[in-house]
């Protein structure tokens, strides 16, 4: 420290605080983690004195500051304590008098300031006094707000401090001032100048305090035993109503507000919008109410009331996705393009609501993804499948607690336009208890007469779900309600062919397994005997479901092989699978070799597919009694002892000798569940060739329903049960004459490959697979005989009687044939 003849002249390093202040005659702790702040210390602490000048920064991000960066006011002080840590210096300084600094240079990375003492001028005298004396009166009164000067004793502290800016200074430091305020009170030059600061400070961080102090009694009073947060929570409520700010529930219904106003909406939802706003407003958000009714609002202004998607009506684009996405299915997409043709025409048009019905695997869900693509419109889905609670599809009324809006109302909510397409898979698993029969709840929903105001009980309002395009999805209709059923257009997806599936195979499902596995087209080549052996002795299936898990682990196993290095094949030849998938999981299906007299072949349907069924029946001892084994079902139960008493009734012309000799028919496959109409010609030929002693037809394979007028009438799953009859390597199948329509439903191909005979009476069954049993001339009322066989893909035609009744309403439908459990 130098000094020269007039004032003293103070150089000294400087020590940079961001966003603090050190008074005269005051310590305070400080922490330095800069190089040019720890360079200061650490050269004041090695100095003899030990002083150094504490200078505020004008601007707290700078880091390395100048002097045109620091206050020119500052405190010469010394070190009193150092400490060091791993990167910071802890130090306490106390300030010794106030300085004004006159220049800022640098030397060896740290601030050097020369600076002169800077006195604050003493004004003795009356204003002096009254200042002195007001700031001694908000001291008793700080004494009751705050803690650290509650056991002061003013008087004794006042006689102790003679200097008034000792006081000045103390109180400043007391009151935790931002730097800025006290910084003022540092440039002060006047005592009295600093005084009324003081006061001016004093009070404003009174009538803080006093707001505290206020604040906490009221939040004390209304916590009770609650935690801290919720203390601080209702401080915040109190600051807000003091400073007349809004109110957190208040902000929420003013957002709700806002965004009512510019929502579309129908004005009736508009003003019960409004009135729930209402409400709101004046429900504290404390109250489960509250909640509640913000729940409602949200989802009333979050569901798509007007908000639409302008449907995509090019046919030759929708087409094209269609075809790119789905093989052959030609009834159903012509369903589709019919309905872009009809919202083409007219926009207004309401929309239908189908129902896919097939076996599993078929792509029914897939199908509704397409349609809704080339549509341009929305999707979503979600499974009615062991659904028993009526509130799942109506919602819960808000009176309960968890209460939600049904699934209906949430698929719209998410779906985000008023005229998506909803898929409602599984509609025949629904199920039904005591909350209710969730099949009457989809009669509204699936009714466009209803659904234009449909009442979730939630929401509460009217939804209008006519321009929704509903597409459910079943395995049988069976298990569906009538009523229900009556709501929808209900469309078939019947099994795949072996070639159909490897068409499938090859365009969607190969490309799509290869690009999961991550393998290059020339990494994965399947040829089409590998695919096709893949589908007769690895799946079992109506659809292609298997087929593509299966070919998904070839992919798989290929990509094994070339993750570990390995050779990898250049075709997944057939002789390849045994290593790639194992041992071959079913074998390949044949007809019976011998058939012995009271064994006929019959066809059923499965929820997986087409079988065939072998129903063998032999002569007992016993007479007149009739045994039935094999699981078999009310229905088949009935239709054996239909068949048997008609064979009894015509036993002169069918030439049976020992008419009163007991019966047993049996279907083999006996642990699995079997019923339905239409094994009924196969019992009657069973029946007839064991008591005629005669074997049926070999390669000869029949379904249908018979009278004991001897009528045979339509059953359902014809292509199904042809498959199965090809598939088994059976080429003759007799089907009663009313399904002669459903012939169009089988490829090409395998029309040409099987010969299939029609039938109107069980006459014609036995003559075309017993020709020994009824000879020409003898079936009643008198026929034409039917010994020339047609040739192979067309039907053959039966001798022609007058027919009772067209195609019988008991015909089967898919599911009744054959249960697979």
């Amino acid at each position: 420290m130098n000094e020269d003849t007039e004032e003293k002249l103070y150089v000294l390093p400087v020590f940079p605080l961001r966003r603090s202040v050190l008074f005269p005659m005051i310590a305070g702790p400080f922490a330095a983690g800069r190089k040019v702040s720890i360079e200061a210390l650490e050269a004041a602490a090695s100095s003899e004195d030990k002083t150094l000048i504490t200078a505020t920064q004008k601007d707290a991000s700078i880091d390395s500051p100048d002097a045109d960066d620091l206050h020119r006011f500052a405190t010469r002080g010394v070190v009193r304590r150092l400490a060091r840590s791993e990167e910071t210096l802890e130090v306490i300084i106390e300030g010794l008098e106030r300085v004004r600094i006159q220049s800022v240079d640098w030397e060896d990375d740290r601030l050097i300031a020369h600076a002169i003492p800077a006195p604050v001028v003493m004004e003795p005298g009356p204003e002096s006094e009254a200042l002195k004396r007001e700031v001694v009166s908000l001291i008793r009164e700080f004494q009751v707000l705050l803690p650290q000067l509650g056991q002061l004793d003013v008087d004794e502290f006042l006689h102790r401090l003679r200097d008034p800016m000792h006081l000045v200074y103390l109180l400043g430091a007391l009151l935790e001032l931002d730097f800025e305020k006290s910084q003022r009170l540092l440039d002060a030059s006047e005592q009295n100048q600093a005084m009324k600061l003081l006061l001016e400070y004093m009070r404003s961080e009174y009538e803080i305090l006093k707001l505290r102090r206020e604040i906490a009694g009221e939040a004390e009073s209304e916590a009770g035993r609650e935690q801290r947060n919720y203390m601080l929570r209702q401080q915040l409520k109190a600051i807000q109503k003091e400073l007349g700010e809004t109110q957190g529930g208040e902000t929420a219904t003013q957002e709700l507000r806002e965004r009512l106003e510019q929502a579309e909406v129908p004005d009736a939802v508009r003003e019960e919008a409004e009135r729930e706003l209402g409400r709101l407003a004046g429900i504290p958000p404390a109250s489960p109410e509250h909640g509640v009714i913000r729940n409602r609002l949200e989802l009333i202004l979050e569901l798509p009331w007007i908000r639409r998607t302008e449907d995509n009506l090019d046919l030759a684009r929708a087409r094209q996705v269609l075809d790119d996405d789905h093989y052959d299915l030609a009834e159903i997409k012509e369903r589709i393009l019919e309905q872009l043709a009809v919202l083409r025409l007219n926009p207004e048009a309401k929309a239908p609501i189908l129902c896919f019905v097939g076996p599993p695997g078929v792509g029914k869900t897939s199908l509704g993804q397409s349609i809704a693509r080339a549509l341009g419109r929305e999707f979503e889905r979600f499974s009615l499948g062991g659904l028993r609670d009526e509130a799942e599809l109506r919602g819960h009324r808000r009176t309960y607690v968890g209460a939600m809006p049904g699934r209906i109302i949430q698929a719209m909510r998410r779906a985000g336009s008023a005229n998506p397409l909803l898929m409602l898979d599984e509609i025949d698993k629904l199920g039904q208890d005591f909350r209710g029969d969730p099949a009457s709840a989809l009669l509204e929903i699936l009714d466009p007469a209803q659904n234009y105001e449909f009442r979730d009980n939630y929401l509460d309002l009217p939804f209008d779900l006519s321009r929704v395009l509903f597409i459910t999805t079943a395995n049988t209709l069976e298990t569906v309600p009538g009523p229900l059923l009556d709501r929808m257009e209900v469309l078939h997806l019947s099994g795949y062919s072996d070639e159909e599936k490897l068409e499938i195979a090859r365009r969607y499902i190969l490309e799509r397994q290869r690009i999961q596995a991550g393998l290059a087209r020339d990494q994965f080549r399947v040829p089409e005997e590998t695919i096709l052996r893949v589908i007769r002795h690895y799946t079992r299936e109506a659809g292609v479901r298997e087929l593509e898990r299966r070919i998904g682990r070839l992919a798989r196993k290929i990509a094994l092989r070339i993750a570990e290095e390995r050779k990898i094949p250049d075709t997944i030849a057939p002789e390849l699978l045994r290593e790639l998938l194992g041992r071959e999981r079913f074998r390949p299906e044949e007809a019976r070799k011998e058939m012995p007299p009271g064994v006929a072949t019959g066809l059923a349907w499965t929820p997986t597919g087409g079988e065939v069924l072998y129903v063998e029946a032999i002569l007992l001892p016993e007479e007149g009694k009739l045994t039935l084994t094999g699981q078999l079902g009310d229905v088949m139960k009935e239709s054996a002892q239909a068949a048997q008493n008609w064979v009894l009734s015509h036993a002169a012309r069918l030439k049976i000798s020992h008419p009163r000799a007991g019966l047993h028919i049996h279907v083999p496959a006996g642990a699995i569940p079997k019923d339905g109409p239409s094994a009924g010609v196969t019992m009657a030929t069973a029946i007839a060739s064991v008591y005629s002693d005669r074997p049926v037809r070999g390669g000869t394979a029949m379904t249908g329903e018979i009278t004991l007028s001897g009528l045979v009438l339509p059953v359902g799953g014809v292509k199904e049960k042809i498959l199965a009859a090809r598939r088994t390597g059976l080429r003759r199948v007799i089907l009663p004459r009313g399904n002669e329509k459903d012939l169009d439903d089988l490829p090409e191909s395998v029309r040409e490959e099987m010969e299939v005979m029609l039938a109107d009476r069980i006459d014609d069954v036995l003559r075309m697979a017993i020709p020994e049993l009824l000879p020409e001339g003898e079936s009643a009322p008198p026929a034409e005989s039917s010994e020339q066989e047609p040739r192979a893909g067309q039907a053959a035609s039966a001798p022609s009687v007058p027919r009772q009744h067209g195609d019988s309403k008991n015909a089967d439908s898919p599911g009744t044939q054959l249960s697979r459990r």
